[in-house]
């Protein structure tokens, strides 16, 4: 496969997951802080940092509110995590693979750009919130569904799955890295606050009904934390998603055997890491740590693009 068409198809996939992710994030917000009861401004600032984007943020709009950051996760184009961004993104990738991909694909990706990236803060005016998050939810596991009924197990499957995979490990680390540097207040009306925080998180990702099915003694911030990190089955879980991306680039690395082995090398030691660390490893002996787990997410989309994608 062509490396134009293969990196085309990764950041397809990564982009389709970031809009699902930021659209899930937004949406789970929303109706936190209504539960939460007060301290809107304290409850938008952590987007940001889940997202990465807190400095383009300040640059373009200083003031973290309900407006302003819901405004720039959705639909600010010179935000490359808004959902309009990402869905743009993707679409303009695929429009190069229309004869490449199920028509399918390009249509529903086609579909979502049309609904979606030409809204703007009117959305916010009129309460509109949460159709929009909820439609790119849907768009996002709708292109999903196709491309997992309709595309060939081949190279370019292998691709898109890694990207989206990498962007999922990422994002999911990410507001745990966030969530956790807060610490759990002993005061009873911040716990009860804390509570619905945790809640968002389990949401954010869907995970809460899957938890709560698990684990049957609250909300617990660690147990929290091992169900979504380490659970081998719930299929946004880090180590699910470790092990995908493993097992995407074992199909890519069968199809150019030596081609890259260090990167196959990079995959298995993050799975490794995973299979084998408890909860107590990453969040009290910080071996490996949430940090570290990030990193190695991240070096291996760094050396993804430089063994395929560089000239």
């Amino acid at each position: 496969m062509l490396s134009r068409l293969a990196e085309s198809l990764y950041w397809i996939g990564r982009y389709v997951e970031r809009a699902e992710n930021t659209a899930r994030l937004l949406n789970v917000n929303y109706y936190a802080t209504l539960e939460a009861g007060g301290r809107v401004s304290e409850e938008w600032r952590p987007l940001l940092e889940i997202s990465g984007t807190k400095n383009g943020f300040a640059e373009q709009y200083g003031r973290a509110d309900a407006h302003s950051v819901a405004a720039w996760l959705a639909f600010d184009r010179n935000n490359p995590s808004s959902i309009a961004s990402s869905l743009a993104r993707a679409r303009e990738n695929a429009r190069g693979l229309r004869d490449r991909i199920p028509s399918e694909m390009w249509e529903e990706l086609n579909r979502a750009y049309l609904n979606l990236c030409f809204q703007n803060a009117e959305v916010l005016a009129r309460d509109g919130l949460f159709e929009y998050c909820s439609a790119a939810r849907d768009a996002s596991q709708m292109f999903f569904g196709i491309a997992f009924a309709t595309l060939p197990r081949d190279e370019g499957w292998s691709f898109m799955r890694s990207g989206q995979l990498l962007e999922r490990g990422d994002n999911l680390l990410r507001l745990l890295q966030v969530r956790y540097s807060v610490r759990t207040p002993s005061n009873p009306a911040q716990a009860a606050v804390d509570n619905h925080r945790w809640m968002a998180v389990l949401k954010t990702v869907s995970a809460y009904e899957a938890y709560r099915k698990t684990e049957h003694g609250g909300l617990q911030p660690r147990a929290i934390a091992k169900f979504l990190l380490l659970n081998p089955y719930f299929p946004r879980s880090v180590r699910y998603s470790g092990e995908n991306l493993h097992d995407a680039l074992a199909q890519i690395e069968r199809i150019h055997p030596q081609a890259h082995p260090q990167l196959l090398r990079e995959a298995k030691w993050l799975l490794a890491r995973l299979e084998h660390a408890s909860v107590d490893d990453i969040l009290e002996r910080h071996s490996p740590s949430i940090d570290t787990l990030l990193s190695d997410f991240n070096a291996i989309g760094s050396a993804i693009y430089a063994a395929y994608f560089t000239a």
